[in-house]
């Protein structure tokens, strides 16, 4: 018997092995299977090669649980290994054999997968005890045995093994004894191992898929194939939409498929869709760095060698390799839906709605996949047409033009609390767009940003005269006092709103058009919208919402009523509103520059006059609110135009409907 001393660098290698090499402890199934398969890799790579001429027989990967000798016991019959093998690739942790026999090999062993090793001594994280029987397939080889407790020492001494290949026993840990359970161990292995190149048993059964999909040329699959694929892959899901076959050897090896799933309108990025594998091997589920943020949303494969077996996230970030990877990815799904699009525009055009967020999401996030998607962005008006970039900015420029130059693209995100709008708005021979998608805010300032004098209206933003505006405004023809009577009669006639503020407002929009229209600012409503996905952006969700009461000067009611407040409040209003300009002028005047603090007289005198001020206000308030409650029709004209907009509710409602029966009497 040999006896001797694990070769390694520290006091002692397994605390290392338990607390820093690997983050989770299932990961020792992994690496212990998929050495079994490189070790059966290896010698179909030599029989090959015809350095091994006996037969290879039975080539299935074992994964066995005794329960009762409280062991896992994983065997292959792969290229087994001598006493000196041994001593090389397991005594010695430095070395590794399977990067050893890559080069060696290294034009026909790409199905190679995981390393001697440090991979086998994951078994130590859930062992107290390992026992390795091997024997080799060179001819005349020795079995061997090799033991080891977890500590550096290890026994070594032949045995009476008779079958090729190696066979790996785990002594479970007291605080372990989850993988003595069946279930578990079946969890694991289609967790990890559900498709690897060599048929895997455990329990009697094969648990795994040697031939994958993503595998096999395109040209072989059919669409069930691929549909039956992401079925196996994610169960009981919707078809999905589109697909996309990867399959790329310089500058770097990658194989895969990406599928684009039906989003249900809840928008959330997951990390766990995407599943990476190297050779057939599952590393992680957490993708991150390996593919764009946007293509969270994907489902799917990506398998490459070239991301190594025990990744971290800052490897990921980091890596030359994957971040070639990563790019070569997002033009690859570009490419497929400019593909698609043009191959099939009514197919695409049927399936935008599923995918519209997935596209705006990677325009918003990835400035390269923005730049191709440009050509494959759907904007879509309130009749459900679809419209490219280039379409639509034909369909309107010639009609929605403004006076600096700018084309506006007015849009609806409620086509049915706005339209009144909407009706107005193509009553004037303009098309309006639908933004209601979760991204559509965001993707509105993106557009502004990349179409040159372009901006984004919405049709509510404003009266519809002043949309796109081809000519200056005309001004309202009020005086001082009419528009301080009207704006005091409409502001103490708007009920109050929750979280919302009113700003009275004048035009004249000509004879025809309504009375009173309600806009709301389109820059403060952007804003919030915006903020709504934004945390950083709170302050902005906080903010009333900000409503212009536009009043239409022309409009013949307001023309009347104007004519009818202006003589019964005149004689009274005037002399307050002279009252008051006096007193600020005399304010204006005490106050000075302002360079020099007022003296102890003065500032009384400025205090009294504010007073004065306050007081007159109030009083001319006051009397053309009375005036305003006795004429229900001013109540009226604004609750038709808060109706219209969806802001008038519970008794506000009620008072409406009760008033609108005593004015039809």
């Amino acid at each position: 018997m040999q006896k001797g001393s694990i070769g390694v660098t520290t006091e002692n290698i397994f605390p290392v092995i338990k607390k820093f090499l690997y983050s989770d402890h299932e990961i020792f199934l992994r690496e212990l299977v998929s050495n079994a398969v490189d070790a059966t890799q290896k010698l179909k790579t030599l029989s090959s090669f015809g350095e091994y001429k006996g037969e290879l027989g039975d080539m299935d990967v074992t994964v066995t649980v005794n329960k009762d000798e409280h062991t896992l016991t994983v065997t292959d019959r792969g290229i087994g290994m001598t006493a000196d093998d041994i001593d090389k690739y397991i005594n010695q942790i430095a070395f590794s054999g399977a990067e050893e026999f890559l080069e060696k090999y290294k034009d026909n062993a790409n199905a190679i997968i995981g390393h001697f090793g440090l991979g086998f001594y994951s078994a130590f994280m859930v062992s107290k005890k390992v026992r390795i029987r091997s024997l080799s397939y060179k001819d005349g080889a020795e079995a061997v045995e090799w033991m080891c407790d977890g500590s550096p020492e290890y026994t070594m001494e032949p045995t009476d093994k008779t079958d090729r290949g190696t066979e790996i026993t785990l002594f479970i840990d007291d605080d372990s004894t989850e993988f003595l359970e069946q279930v578990r161990i079946n969890t694991l292995l289609k967790k990890y191992c559900r498709f690897l190149p060599v048929p895997v048993k455990t329990d009697g059964q094969v648990i795994n898929d040697t031939e994958p999909s993503w595998n096999r040329k395109p040209a072989d699959l059919t669409d069930e194939d691929y549909i039956k694929f992401y079925h196996e892959l994610y169960p009981g899901q919707d078809d999905p939409l589109f697909w996309i076959h990867l399959n790329v050897d310089y500058p770097f090896t990658l194989t895969g498929i990406l599928f684009f799933p039906k989003i249900h309108n809840n928008f959330e990025v997951r990390k766990d869709r995407i599943q990476l594998y190297c050779n057939q091997v599952f590393v992680t589920d957490s993708v991150e760095g390996v593919v764009p943020e946007f293509m969270m949303l994907m489902q799917g494969v990506i398998d490459s060698p070239d991301i190594p077996l025990n990744v971290s996230r800052s490897y990921l970030q980091s890596d030359t390799a994957v971040k070639k990877i990563s790019g070569y990815i997002t033009k690859k799904v570009a490419s497929r839906l400019e593909e698609i699009f043009k191959n099939d525009r009514k197919d695409y055009e049927a399936k935008w709605q599923d995918i519209k967020l997935f596209i705006e999401y990677g325009m918003l996030t990835d400035t390269k996949f923005c730049d191709s998607a440009m050509k494959f962005v759907l904007l879509t008006d309130v009749d459900k047409v679809n419209y490219t970039l280039s379409e639509y900015k034909s369909l309107v420029e010639s009609s929605q033009t403004d006076k600096d130059g700018n084309i506006i693209y007015l849009y609806a995100t409620d086509p049915t609390a706005q339209y009144n709008y909407i009706k107005a708005a193509r009553d004037k021979g303009y098309s309006v767009l639908l933004m209601d998608g979760q991204l559509d805010s965001h993707f509105i300032g993106l557009m502004e940003q990349k179409l040159e004098k372009t901006r984004f209206v919405r049709v509510d933003s404003d009266v519809v005269d002043n949309l796109i505006v081809k000519e200056d405004r005309r001004e309202a023809d009020l005086n001082a006092v009419q528009r301080a009577i009207l704006t005091t009669v409409f502001r103490s006639q708007t009920p109050e709103v929750k979280n919302a503020n009113f700003i009275v407002a004048f035009e004249a929009l000509g004879e025809t058009a309504a009375p009173i229209v309600i806009t709301q600012n389109e820059f403060m409503r952007r804003m919030k919208d915006m903020a709504a996905m934004q945390p950083g952006m709170s302050f902005y969700s906080e903010l009333p919402d900000s409503y212009n009461i536009v009043v239409n000067t022309q409009n013949p009611i307001i023309e009347k009523f104007t004519k009818d407040a202006d003589g019964a409040l005149d004689q009274a209003v005037t002399p307050l509103m002279q009252r008051t300009d006096e007193a600020n002028d005399t304010i204006t005047r005490l106050r000075g520059d302002g360079k020099e603090t007022p003296d102890a007289e003065t500032s009384q005198k400025i205090k009294d006059l504010e007073k004065t001020v306050a007081d007159t206000r109030a009083e001319q308030e006051k009397i053309v609110a009375d005036y305003a409650k006795t004429n229900p029709t001013v109540r009226q004209l604004i609750d038709l135009a808060l109706l219209g907009n969806g802001l008038l509710r519970g008794a506000d409602l009620s008072a409406f409907i009760d008033r609108s029966y005593s004015l039809l009497k």
